[in-house]
């Protein structure tokens, strides 16, 4: 449903689309793979300029795809799929909001924080390196329409959330200086949002418009 959607519409309207929203995906990896080369011991100065153009990029492909949509709708009528159209103004602001949290990450450099020397080095970039690696991962499934693939990046992913709130837990009992838990917890944090955001954009090829987000929600509150 979801490949045959993106094909309709006249003069490619809707392939431009599935485009920008595999574009936003892949422009927002690279946003946090900047924003955590500041923080893993390189400078946040540096990298200032193209975190914040590489966002103001993504913004931008939000407010095209949002309104492509709505003048699809408003051509089409009732004979364009509105359940597909509502789902993709939903999983747009997805895409967006994982270039807010690498946003954040980059913050964290920003003010100071340092993972470069940490003893839990091996750690945190393994947390790194995965999440970089399920943007990426997400906006080829996306692009490929490949339901398939996506079951099994969310089940895997849907994992990590839960790994990520017992680091947040070991913060809390940490004996250590509170800047490093405070950073730590923040750290996991974004990437547990990123994770989610990541997620509920695959859903889009493998759920009903009414269950988008659900992977937004802890798993006891779904």
């Amino acid at each position: 449903m979801v490949l045959e959607f993106f094909r309709g519409g006249s003069e490619g309207t809707l392939q431009q689309v599935a485009v920008d929203v595999q574009e936003m995906l892949s422009e927002c990896r690279h946003t946090f793979d900047l924003a955590n080369a500041a923080l893993f011991g390189g400078s946040a100065a540096a990298v200032h300029d193209e975190v914040k153009e590489t966002d103001r990029g993504v913004n931008k492909r939000e407010r095209a795809v949002r309104k492509a949509l709505v003048v699809h709708v408003s051509v089409h009528g009732t004979r364009t799929d509105l359940p597909m159209v509502l789902g993709t103004m939903s999983i747009v602001k997805d895409a967006e909001r994982i270039g807010d949290y690498a946003k954040n990450i980059w913050d964290l450099a920003d003010a100071g924080v340092d993972f470069s020397e940490a003893p839990d080095l091996d750690r945190l970039a393994h947390y790194r390196d995965r999440t970089s690696r399920l943007v990426s991962s997400s906006a080829r499934v996306f692009s490929d329409r490949d339901a398939e693939a996506a079951h099994g990046l969310i089940g895997e992913a849907d994992e990590w959330q839960s790994e990520y709130d017992d680091f947040v837990g070991e913060q809390l009992t940490s004996e250590g200086p509170a800047r490093d838990a405070v950073s730590r917890a923040l750290y996991a944090r974004y990437l547990k949002r990123i994770t989610a955001h990541a997620i509920n954009v695959l859903t889009l090829l493998v759920m009903p418009v009414h269950r988008l987000d659900y992977y937004d929600e802890d798993r006891a509150d779904r």
